[in-house]
């Protein structure tokens, strides 16, 4: 009798997983919100368009810090930069929070196979193995277009950046210490005039890293969809973070003199320097001039021009490969069981402000696109209230009935995404340092309220006015470009006390990496 009982609860097991919802996981790098779906219909992206049809767009979203690894070891945790200690580039997660607990990891310890690939986890070491039920997959293990290989840095497929870079590598075999390490390798290639900020060529799309992406995640939708487990796929695609690299047919989609440059490029009145940056990012690139000026590309606009296209046209790359996996998500019928969440770790400056790339607090930086499909949710809504990619993680609870971790700092939007409420919170906080300093934005439906501490953030240094150096203050329903910071006038004294009073105590109430932990 016992082995009968074993074998039927292991059948109600397996029952109840395949029941169970898939996660279809798509981070896309350094996409500001595009497509009609987002009001800004210059960027084609007629596949995010349809999917905010198929699921509930979030029109008020924003990220935790506008750079790549804080950001997503921020939402992969759902934890905020403040307690993953992740500020920077180079800092480890695990080496400063051994017990980081990510979003695949947890759905791993539920039963899930939980698989990704391209660019997932950008402040974790080799893709943080534990996250996954089988080896992360790099670009380098893709498959690409016949007659194509890896491309140079991931990046390109021109013959002189390639050949560059195979003299590069051969000088560095021949002298050790030469051009050592990646850093190396594309001052090298900078310096050689073989690292173009663009690359048009005619090629297939999976001659570059994004269309053989696409690829792989349809590749394991096929492997998996007959498996009696519920899946977890994340597919992290590169662009249209720089170089904007893509094929010729989507740069032909636009017409370059009919580009809009940025209506306002000149530094907000009233606001410190230290807000902005010289977008060291951009000028990494051969085809750039060094100097730029604080007026965009030194007021330049036909290199603007040329500059947003490529932007535009990696856009309307990666929305066709995001098309390949949905239109299979679809023809496989998986589509019925399968919760889909395309998200950007945080916007991109194109311009405004005289600013490129990303690294601020303003709103191009950290108003990020965010689209949650699910099965069993509303369709066709568009949220106006403030979220943040911080509630990605307890919303995944939510619509799969898991229990969410205690170590959680976002709120569920499964209120949103049923149709019983409009909001879960009341505004958002993105938070960027710059020179000693920590600028703290708390964004709600009108407006953005700054503030600049000088503190030893590091040190997790408790929340003090004393140490207000700055503040900004911005009016979005009167000023949308941000071309003043009103914290000085009269007039709203009183907003200005009402929002110091909703950031300070945030601040002061919310907990340290010491305090959140898996135990």
């Amino acid at each position: 009798m016992r082995p009968f009982l074993i074998a039927y609860f292991f059948l109600i097991f397996f029952a109840s997983q395949a029941q169970q919802k898939n996660i279809l996981l798509i981070i896309v790098d350094d996409l500001k919100p595009a497509g009609v779906a987002y009001d800004a219909p210059e960027m084609l992206t007629p596949n995010m368009d349809a999917l905010a049809g198929e699921g509930v767009l979030f029109a008020r979203n924003y990220c935790q810090q506008a750079v790549c690894a804080p950001s997503r070891i921020s939402f992969l945790t759902g934890t905020r930069p403040d307690v993953t200690k992740v500020w920077d580039l180079k800092t480890d997660m695990r080496t400063v929070n051994p017990e980081s607990l990510t979003l695949p990891e947890y759905f791993k310890q539920q039963g899930y196979y939980t698989v990704g690939t391209g660019k997932v986890f950008h402040g974790a070491k080799n893709n943080d193995p534990q996250s996954w039920s089988a080896p992360f997959v790099t670009d380098d293990e893709l498959d690409y277009a016949l007659g194509f290989e890896l491309p140079v840095t991931r990046s390109y497929q021109n013959a002189y950046t390639r050949e560059t870079y195979d003299e590069i590598i051969a000088d560095q075999t021949k002298n050790k210490g030469s051009n050592k390490g990646r850093r190396g390798i594309n001052q090298a290639l900078k310096a050689a005039n073989a690292r173009p900020a663009i690359e048009t060529l005619d090629v297939p799309d999976d001659a570059y890293a994004d269309g053989a992406i696409a690829n792989k995640g349809i590749e394991w939708l096929k492997e998996l969809k007959d498996k009696n487990q519920p899946f977890f796929i994340t597919l992290g695609f590169h662009k249209p973070h720089l170089p904007f690299v893509a094929p010729q047919k989507y740069w032909d989609l636009y017409d370059r003199e009919s580009i809009q440059v940025s209506a306002f490029s000149q530094e907000a009145a009233n606001s410190p320097q230290y807000a902005y940056h010289t977008y060291g990012e951009l000028r990494n690139y051969s085809d750039i001039p060094q100097d730029l000026g604080l007026d965009g590309l030194n007021g330049d606009e036909a290199k603007q021009k040329e500059v947003i296209h490529g932007y535009y046209a990696a856009v309307s790359y990666v929305d066709a490969q995001i098309g390949k996996v949905l239109n299979y998500l679809k023809t496989a019928n998986l589509d019925e069981n399968t919760i889909v969440v395309l998200l950007s770790d945080h916007g991109w400056h194109l311009g405004d402000h005289g600013i490129w790339c990303k690294h601020s607090n303003f709103e191009q930086a950290t108003f990020t696109p965010m689209i949650i499909s699910d099965p069993d949710s509303k369709k066709g809504i568009v949220c106006e209230s403030p979220t943040e990619l911080l509630d990605v993680f307890p919303t995944l609870c939510d619509l799969t009935s898991l229990e969410q971790p205690e170590t959680l700092q976002g709120k569920s939007l499964q209120p949103i995404l049923s149709g019983k409420a409009e909001r879960v919170k009341d505004f958002a906080l993105s938070q960027y340092p710059r020179g000693g300093r920590m600028g703290y934005a708390l964004r709600n439906e009108r407006y953005r309220y700054v503030e600049w501490l000088e503190m030893d953030y590091r040190q997790s240094a408790p929340y003090s006015a004393e140490n207000i150096v700055a503040v900004e203050l911005y009016d979005y329903e009167n000023d949308p470009l941000e071309t003043i910071s009103l914290q000085d006038d009269p007039a709203y004294k009183s907003v200005r006390s009402e929002l110091h009073h909703q950031l300070s105590n945030f601040l002061i109430n919310q907990p340290n990496s010491k305090e959140i932990t898996n135990d």
